[in-house]
């Protein structure tokens, strides 16, 4: 399996150390928790933000309806 090198500080080391034994993990497993953690979050923001912008286009008409001064304004080329 690949593994990473993460260099950290004395102070952020110390740190992750005591909140890995409070929770009952060694130091690898809070890591990888942390980042597939991460991961999962950055995932579902992106889907999130794709739903969004999927329906805003479906409704985009609807939108303009409902708020018309929030809409761009095209200017006359002289």
């Amino acid at each position: 399996m690949p593994a990473l090198n993460v260099e950290f500080s004395n102070d952020e080391l110390e740190e992750l150390r005591a909140i890995a034994q409070e929770r009952g993990l060694t130091l690898k497993a809070l890591v990888r928790e942390a980042t597939t953690v991460d991961i999962a979050r950055h995932r579902a923001l992106k889907e999130g933000a794709e739903v969004f912008r999927r329906f805003f286009r479906e409704h985009a008409e609807e939108f303009a309806r409902a708020f018309p001064d929030d809409e761009p304004h095209t200017r006359a080329v002289a």
